[in-house]
């Protein structure tokens, strides 16, 4: 890390969905001048997903990758507040979650964004409600794209996290397969389950020392 730990660097943030280029991203050689360009200027540089280029006082640089397991959000926009304080519990709790609310940036091709969060993502908890049960649209295709990642996992993974903010159905074709969690009408029990069971899938799938 830097030396002085007092004071953290300006940060510029990249998104890998949303680099500014003709063609969606720019050029490899272009990126790298201008990261450098900003770690010159003192400036840290972070590549969301993957970490943060710290600008270091003898002029150098380094790498702090991200190291979080990333969690992406799927809801409908009537269970927006539930879906903004899940986000906001699980950073507390050391994950790096995504949504689209604070995730996408203006002019973002976002459903290409959102599939590549998707294929990023460490686990998938959909908010399961009423409304998006009946709602067609962008839930409903979250949660096929994900079923279709799923299934290049092994079996014992844990990947997808239903998650029932009220009283409804979950579909058959999940819940003959994976398990739900509630989290009413208690919030504090339910998220500790998804976190403890992130927790311990993370856990197991550490490598052997």
């Amino acid at each position: 890390m830097a030396a002085d730990q007092t004071r953290r660097p300006r940060s510029k943030v990249f998104t890998l969905a949303n680099l500014p280029a003709p063609a969606e991203r720019l050029a490899v050689e272009q990126v790298s001048s201008l990261v450098l360009e900003c770690l010159l200027e003192g400036t840290a540089v972070e590549i969301d997903g993957l970490g943060q280029f710290l600008p270091l006082p003898n002029g150098a640089f380094e790498f702090v990758p991200n190291i979080q397991p990333r969690v992406f959000i799927a809801y409908v926009e009537e269970d927006v507040r539930s879906a903004l304080r899940l986000y906001e519990d699980l950073h507390a709790a050391g994950f790096c979650p995504w949504i689209d609310k604070k995730k996408l940036l203006p002019g973002q091709n976002w459903p290409r964004a959102i599939e590549r969060a998707l294929d990023m993502a460490s686990f998938v908890i959909f908010c399961f409600s009423k409304r998006a049960l009946s709602k067609r649209g962008g839930f409903q295709s979250e949660l096929r794209y994900a079923l279709d990642c799923a299934r290049e996992l092994p079996p014992d993974r844990v990947y997808i996290i239903p998650a029932r903010l009220e009283e409804c159905a979950i579909p058959l074709y999940i819940s003959k397969e994976i398990q739900w969690v509630d989290l009413f009408p208690n919030w504090d029990p339910g998220f500790r389950r998804i976190v403890n069971t992130m927790l311990e899938d993370q856990k197991q799938r550490q490598p052997a020392a």
